[in-house]
């Protein structure tokens, strides 16, 4: 039986994270050539033979969203015409995740444009990483992993030796509440939630807290944490009412606009991130804000992928 031959290439949103994945592996990043012309037009090469073999494409969709996206496509087309056999999308970071409906007339499902975007180019398959909102692997008509990084931000909080009995899951919205109680159920403590209200148009939002987090510390747990408003908004909801100590955690460290800013100067003990998406200078000069690696998970997913096995093992 002929040994199925496979190759893990690297966009540039995110190298060091395929640096990583490919030495849990044991297999160098594949040859591969990405130019912009004068004119910022994408310009792929493909350094090596790939025909009939297995092709895995490392690439967050993370800012610069559009080039990176951009990149990712071409990428996709540059293999499916040097007849690559299989063309998985590593994807950690879905850019455009959150446009996955319709929330007022006139306006697009952008997540849904993206998913046929990457079909129509030629992925056979896509892996990704806690996805805002699940159902958006029903905008593909191929196979789509959704992992999750429950286990590595577990372990960490696990390490920082927190009393359960004073400790509290808070969930950032009621969206968020069954991820809330996914850690809870494995740290056997308690769950909270940060209910938002608009008192009128353009007024400060009413923050209650459902749940008992006074005299307990609190962790907030999100998919991703963007300009940090919302989160500073429960830090300080949860500390009026009681909290003695407030720390957060999400996947996805977008961190864009005022985040940094916003996390340095608030009361937050800590920001806990995985490497999904680059830190910027600014967020790794700060010690607020700890990113954790996600490649273990995404080099086994690649890697029971290849040999046919389960994925389900990984979706805890």
């Amino acid at each position: 039986m002929r040994v199925r031959d496979w190759v893990i290439l690297s966009g540039n949103a995110n190298r060091p994270l395929t640096e990583k994945i490919c030495e849990r592996l044991g297999k160098p990043i594949g040859k591969i050539d990405i130019r912009r012309f004068a004119d910022a037009e994408v310009f792929v090469e493909i350094g090596e033979n790939v025909r009939g073999r297995d092709c895995y494409i490392v690439q967050s969709t993370c800012r610069p969203v559009n080039d990176n996206l951009m990149e990712l496509l071409v990428i996709i087309d540059a293999l499916k015409r040097a007849s690559a056999k299989e063309i998985t999308a590593v994807i950690p970071y879905y850019g455009y995740a959150r446009q996955d409906r319709k929330v007022q007339p006139r306006t697009p499902i952008s997540a849904k444009l993206v998913a046929d975007l990457m079909t129509s180019a030629g992925a056979t398959r896509v892996v990704t990483m806690d996805l805002h909102a699940g159902q958006i692997q029903g905008f593909f008509d191929i196979p789509v992993d959704n992992l999750f990084s429950v286990p590595v931000i577990l372990n960490h909080i696990k390490s920082m030796n927190l009393d359960p009995a004073n400790l509290v899951i808070v969930s950032p919205d009621a969206g968020g509440v069954e991820r809330a109680r996914a850690y809870a159920k494995r740290l056997e403590c308690g769950v909270a939630m940060i209910d938002k209200r608009r008192t009128g148009p353009n007024v400060a939002k009413a923050m209650n807290i459902i749940g008992e987090v006074s005299g307990k510390a609190a962790i907030i747990v999100d998919d991703m944490i963007d300009t940090a408003g919302t989160l500073i908004e429960g830090v300080n909801a949860i500390l009026s009412h009681g909290g003695t100590e407030v720390y957060a955690a999400a996947t996805h460290g977008v961190l864009s606009g005022p985040a940094i800013e916003r996390i340095v100067n608030s009361p937050i003990k800590q920001v806990i991130v995985t490497d999904t998406i680059p830190l910027t200078d600014e967020a790794k000069a700060t010690s607020k804000i700890v990113q954790l690696s996600v490649s273990d998970i995404l080099a086994e997913a690649i890697h029971r992928i290849h040999n046919y096995d389960s994925v389900s093992q990984l979706f805890v």
